[in-house]
């Protein structure tokens, strides 16, 4: 009885076609699942065809080849596709809305790797279905943007050209390769209000698109997961400010988040035991990504090369210990970039400086920059340095101050509202 039990389970699961080879019905045309991005070590979509359930092969109507003249049917790849009957996907809603908060890049010594999500200001964007008369001729047709808020009229309305509607666009497609065909006249409709002005230091784009991603998810039934948001978050900004995930990723996902590698996109979510406050002043000056990245050093010595790595390595212990002092020391370490940028910045000198003198742990600037960022123990600490920071600002650099407050780390990124 064993061993006929044995030959038959054997000959019956070797007879049960695969996703990735094996015993494939004849005719069985389906695509080999691809390697996707991930998150600590969850993967954001399966390689292993055993987390598939199978199918009859050749005998499926979804997988058989299709009579001489007819198109292949679209195969969701996505294990969140699994087991649904394929069909055209439209919104579930009639409306959603999204908000992203503002994101502090680098983090000092921890360039282009890490970054964080923290409370206050940030951007929204509110998303309805509208429908495309005779259907969509690509995705870009399926997104428009009605109307910017907060941007004194520097946006462009068109999505193509626009982070929040290159994210939608890119969700739109994320969608469709994931779980099915769109509706043939399904289209969305954006409403942007920017909480963070242009060029701060703050993830102004990266709030954009993680809102709009976000908002676009929700409006057609929430089909992805959020961490799987950050793939079309990361082309948006490759458009605007380059291909890094170090203000998108704490944008959806909230907290510190270590970008592991971009190519593949793998994401460390980083938690940290200890309540943490920052000093945040943004001064009234734009300093654009792509031309802060241009006074970067192209070479280093190998002398800051293991200093830099010894501050970043201390910042990172510091976040997962929960030790405040070793964030602070760590993240006020930079011997890279910050000395690069700092002197296009009127006044950060003074403002570390003066930072330093009235409490705070730490000092650096956030992203790009002007916005100067501190790490103080507590809110009433970070008034005095709060206070110390904006008159460094306002006497040493001459500038104006738009925007300044003591904020938590943000540890829920993206939500809807």
């Amino acid at each position: 009885k064993k061993k006929k039990l044995f030959f038959f389970f054997f000959f019956f699961f070797a007879s049960v076609p695969t996703l990735e080879g094996g015993a494939r019905g004849a005719g069985d045309w389906r695509p080999k699942m691809a390697t996707m991005a991930t998150v600590g070590e969850k993967l954001l979509a399966p390689v292993d065809s055993r987390h598939l359930r199978p199918c009859a092969g050749a005998r499926c109507p979804h997988h058989r080849k299709p009579p001489a003249g007819e198109k292949q049917p679209h195969v969701p790849q996505g294990s969140w596709a699994r087991g649904r009957v394929l069909r055209a996907i439209d919104p579930a809603l009639t409306y959603s809305a999204a908000f992203a908060p503002s994101t502090v890049a680098n983090l000092g010594p921890g360039f282009d790797l890490l970054g964080c999500a923290v409370e206050g200001r940030g951007d929204t964007v509110a998303a309805k279905p509208f429908e495309l008369a005779g259907g969509a001729k690509s995705l870009e047709d399926r997104v428009v943007i009605e109307s910017i808020e907060g941007d004194q009229g520097r946006l462009t309305l068109e999505s193509k050209n626009n982070c929040a509607g290159i994210a939608a666009i890119e969700t739109l497609r994320l969608i469709e390769s994931e779980c099915g065909a769109l509706g043939k006249g399904a289209g969305v409709s954006l409403q942007l209000e920017k909480g963070l002005p242009l060029g701060s230091g703050l993830g102004s784009s990266a709030a954009s698109a993680a809102a709009a991603a976000m908002a676009t998810n929700v409006l057609f039934g929430s089909p992805l997961p959020k961490a799987k948001l950050v793939e079309a978050g990361i082309v948006s900004e490759a458009a605007v400010s380059g291909y890094h995930a170090d203000n998108i990723a704490p944008a959806f996902l909230g907290g510190f988040v270590l970008v592991k590698s971009t190519k593949p996109l793998i994401l460390e979510p980083l938690e940290c035991p200890s309540d943490l406050w920052f000093v945040v002043v943004t001064p009234v000056f734009e300093a654009p990504t792509k031309e802060m990245r241009a006074v970067l050093p192209k070479e280093i010595s190998m002398q800051l090369h293991i200093e830099n790595t010894g501050a970043c390595g201390e910042l990172l212990l510091g976040i997962v210990q929960g030790n405040v002092k070793d964030i602070g020391h760590g993240l006020s370490s930079d011997t890279i970039v910050e000395p690069a940028r700092a002197p296009l910045i009127p006044g950060f000198s003074a403002v570390k400086a003066n930072a330093i003198e009235a409490g705070a742990l730490g000092c650096t600037i956030s992203g790009a920059g002007p916005t100067a960022v501190a790490v103080v123990e507590s809110k009433e600490d970070g008034r005095a340095v709060l206070a110390a920071m904006k008159e460094a600002f306002t006497n040493e650099g001459n500038l104006e101050i738009q925007y300044a407050d003591v904020v938590k780390l943000c540890k829920t990124g993206a939500k809807t509202v």
